[in-house]
């Protein structure tokens, strides 16, 4: 009987801290993913470059269309220009993610009042355990000018 209670106790300490243990591989794709997006939205907007390094591949570039010029620039020139502790009037939100086992997509917006509107398309992929952006495109627009009286 006595072996049988030390059986019980140690199943149910080893369930208690597996349960307990709470690592990045736990949680839901979908939340690692806003995380990673996340990091690279209030990595911006807060002067953070470590979240930027956090979120994006190393080796990744950013790719935009100026007239009929691609222009593609070196995330570590990206990230270089972001000045620690300087917040910038950037408001971001997620608008979507579709993601399929290690790959995902997503599209987020910033707005930069009086300025522009970013929209931005992420390609991300999963390996070593973490979300990474691997690419990013963008285009952006004007502030509506109607937007500033409100």
């Amino acid at each position: 009987m006595k072996s049988i209670k030390i059986s019980v106790f140690v199943f149910m300490l080893f369930a208690a801290l597996k349960g307990n243990a709470q690592t990045e591989n736990s949680k839901p794709e979908i939340t690692q993913i806003t995380e990673t997006l996340m990091n690279y939205i209030e990595g911006t907007a807060n002067g953070e470059p470590d979240r930027l390094k956090k979120a994006f591949h190393p080796n990744f570039n950013l790719y935009t269309v100026t007239g009929d010029s691609l222009r593609t620039r070196s995330g570590e020139k990206y990230i270089a220009d972001i000045k620690p502790g300087e917040k910038t009037n950037r408001i971001g939100r997620i608008i979507a993610i579709d993601y399929e086992k290690d790959a995902a997509t997503a599209k987020a917006e910033i707005v930069i009042p009086g300025w522009r509107v970013f929209t931005d398309y992420f390609l991300l992929l999963k390996y070593e355990g973490s979300w990474k952006i691997v690419h990013k495109s963008y285009t952006w627009r004007e502030y509506p000018k109607s937007a500033e009286k409100k």
